[in-house]
């Protein structure tokens, strides 16, 4: 049982194939939403802070999204399971993939003579290629790991302490996240050096991190929430965890 919800039904995750839940469409929406606009909004703009006693410092204004995607996949994990969370990952990634295509569509369409906001267009909406494809793995990847090591912590845990299991698997999604993209996207490009990857690699993962230690209430409150609603606790004992499937 986990910690505060002893009025819950702790159940193996494979009695409730074809169960349906009341929130659980609700939070996969959110899910791919922010994964999406963490893409469109965050990805191409560089912000600056100024930090006591460092000074200015730069950082990549998608990591005010990734925090809350990480949470709300950890959430998923917690109240509905490892299937239901790879299945949102997989519609996760399936949206990300249209969004790619369909943003070099756009962008490649010939502006009407009259219309003078191509450059800026191209500039907001023209995608890297490498980057996309680095961006899309790295999210499958980590996300997936992230839900893996939540799912077989919370078995090791017997359900309790719900801190560690978030944090830890944040740990290895955003590791796994972060060694695959910035390698991928940067490693050997024009004024990207060794050294400068692998500083804007460790902060990141660190920042990410952090924020998901900062949002632990949060995801306390969430969790409490839905677990309440839905009654039931689930465990992934039985689990089938390959990541190549998105059926539950």
């Amino acid at each position: 049982m986990t910690e505060g919800a002893e009025a819950l039904h702790a159940v193996d995750a494979r009695a409730l194939e074809g169960r349906h839940f009341r929130y659980f469409d609700f939070v996969m929406a959110a899910f791919v939403a922010i994964l999406l606009l963490s893409n469109v909004l965050g990805a191409g703009k560089v912000a600056q802070i100024v930090l006591p006693g460092i000074g200015p410092w730069p950082f990549g204004a998608g990591i005010l999204f990734f925090p809350v995607s990480y949470v709300i996949g950890d959430v998923l994990t917690e109240v509905y399971g490892y299937g239901r969370a790879r299945r949102c990952i997989w519609a996760g990634f399936a949206a990300l993939v249209f969004m790619a295509f369909m943003s070099w569509v756009v962008v490649k369409l010939p502006p009407a003579p009259e219309w003078t906001n191509q450059p800026a267009y191209d500039a907001i909406f023209g995608q890297v290629p490498r980057i996309v494809f680095a961006s899309i793995v790295a999210f499958w990847a980590g996300e997936l790991v992230n839900s893996y090591v939540l799912a077989k912590m919370k078995i090791w845990t017997g359900g309790k302490h719900l801190w560690t299991r978030t944090i830890g698997s944040t740990v290895a999604g955003q590791g796994v996240d972060s060694l695959i993209f910035y390698p991928l996207a940067f490693l050997g490009a024009a004024g990207w050096t060794t050294p400068l990857v692998l500083k804007v690699l460790v902060t990141q993962w660190v920042l990410k991190v952090s924020w998901e230690a900062i949002l632990t209430p949060v995801t306390y409150a969430v969790v409490g929430f839905l677990k309440r609603r839905e009654g039931v606790d689930v465990f992934d004992e039985g689990t089938n965890f390959t990541p190549f499937r998105a059926r539950v």
